[in-house]
Order: structure tokens, then sequence, then C-alpha cells
């Protein structure tokens, strides 16, 4: 029996619950979830774990969402990292400016847990078409 490569996603959140429900969900799907609850240790475990995507907050309690990613997108090891914003800021201005610092797609709070794995797998198969999804 053949396993695909198993994904790792960082989901970076201050709210337990938010991270939990990602975490069940994307770990229902095959994928191996790790988690920060802010903006420093999203960038520690990116340093050290170099996740395939990461799903990022905006509203984080030192480094907010827009900041972790300009950081992410400034430094090599990191430029090319898939990020999914997951906010509840809905404003135009602030889905603008996710995706001009390199977010590769936005998602609004509250978010329907099947359309953010599916919105994974996609991101995760553009990025390794050789990848085959499980299920």
């Amino acid at each position: 029996m053949t396993h695909r490569m198993q994904a790792t996603i960082l989901t970076v959140d201050d709210e337990r619950d938010v991270l939990e429900l990602i975490r069940f969900h994307l770990s229902k799907a095959g994928y191996d979830v790790i988690q920060a609850t802010s903006g420093r240790e999203a960038l520690e475990v990116i340093r050290c774990r170099a996740p395939d995507l990461v799903l990022l907050d905006l509203m984080l309690p030192d480094i907010d969402g827009f900041g972790v990613c300009e950081i992410l997108r400034r430094q090599p090891a990191t430029a090319t990292i898939p990020i999914v914003i997951v906010s509840a800021w809905a404003a135009p201005d602030s889905r603008h400016l996710g995706l001009e610092l390199g977010a590769l797609d936005y998602v609004t709070k509250p978010f329907s847990p099947k359309t953010l794995v599916e919105r994974v797998q996609r991101l995760l198969d553009l990025r390794q078409p050789n990848r085959r999804r499980a299920g």
C-alpha cells in the first residue's frame, strides 16, 4: 500500500478554537498539522519545520499576519511557501494588501471547513503536480 507524501500545514491563529477546528479537518484529510499562536512563534516554527503551506490569521498578538507575510516573502528560504490568509477582516483593502504581500488565497472567517480543505488541496496540487491526493 503506498501513501502519498504527507504535507505539513502550519496554522497560525491566536484563537484556540479556530486552531482546533482547522487541525481537526486538515488532519482528517490526511495532513500533518502544526500550530502557532503568534507571528514570532510562526516564524520560528517555519524556520525549524519548513511547512508545505501556511494558514495565517491577520490579527496576531505580536507581529500581525501582514508582517509575517512580508518577512517570509523577503527571505529566499521561505519566499515560495504558499500562504493562505484566514481572517475575520473582510474589507477589500485587507484582502488586496494580503494578496499584494504574497498570499495566494484569502479565506474570510467564519469559513466552511470543507471549503478550506479543498483550497489547501488545490494549492498543494498546483505546487506539486506529481503528488496524488488522498481519498
